[in-house]
């Protein structure tokens, strides 16, 4: 006797290993976290900070607007969009969600991350001054250098997202960083004092080096997600690559 025809399981499937509750459950947490963490960066009354440009002239402060925002995303996607590993016709929603994981997200945490918590080692004066202390809950310091990354590197492993054209990305993202930078540089004009401590004890050449260094980690960020992406998804890009052609 013929054996019925079964239907494969890798059209229309979640991501393998993890269920659309432990997605779920990831994506609500970091959006309460990082949306509570924003609130309360906001309203933080940091002492020794200049007043121009608010909150906004820290990349810490606009990394964890962009968590926030792409969780949120990630979590009306799992309601209303789709979790499909390679679905013909992704809704604007699930488009959106996959762009902005691969060109801010990821790239903007781990550069925040890393390059944080580098110089607190070295000497945490130069970007996390010991004045801070009694007004900056350490908590919200873990939400907003720690698990930024933490979080990021979960989505990696349990949620697989379509990356787009390398030129596209790396433009997207070299744009963000070098507005960044041209923000700091109009907050420097107007306030007279550089935004972060470690730039006011630098000479201009070794700060265009620390500049262009910091671009070129961020860009070489990028193609580690894309490289991580590829690797832990491999047979899902495969098989994108085959539908495109």
């Amino acid at each position: 006797m013929a054996k019925p025809k079964t239907k494969s399981k890798s059209k229309g499937s979640t991501s393998p290993g993890f269920n659309k509750a432990v997605q779920l459950l990831l994506h609500l947490t970091a959006v309460l976290q990082f949306n509570y963490g924003v609130y309360i960066f906001h309203n933080l009354d940091m002492p020794n900070t200049v007043p121009f440009g608010g909150k906004f002239k820290f990349l810490t402060f606009l990394c964890a607007i962009i968590q926030a925002l792409y969780y949120t995303v990630s979590l009306v996607n799992d309601f209303v969009g789709t979790n499909e590993l390679t679905p013909k016709k992704p809704p604007a929603v699930r488009r959106f969600k996959d762009w902005l994981m691969a060109t801010l997200a990821f790239p903007v945490a781990i550069n925040v991350g890393v390059t944080f918590w580098t110089l607190y080692a070295i000497d945490r004066e130069l970007v996390f001054p010991k004045v801070l202390d009694p007004v900056f809950p350490s908590w919200l310091n873990h939400v907003l250098h720690t698990n930024i990354v933490v979080f990021i590197v979960l989505e990696i492993f349990t949620s697989y997202r379509s990356y787009p054209k390398r030129s596209q990305g790396l433009t997207g993202l070299a744009i963000f960083m070098g507005a960044y930078l041209v923000w700091i540089h109009v907050v420097k004009h107007y306030s007279g004092v550089w935004v972060y401590p470690v730039l006011e004890v630098l000479q201009l050449p070794q700060r265009i080096l620390f500049f262009v260094a910091v671009i070129g980690f961020t860009l070489s960020l990028y193609l580690l997600g894309e490289f991580l992406n590829n690797t832990v998804w491999a047979k899902e890009v495969k098989l994108a690559k085959r539908k495109i052609n």
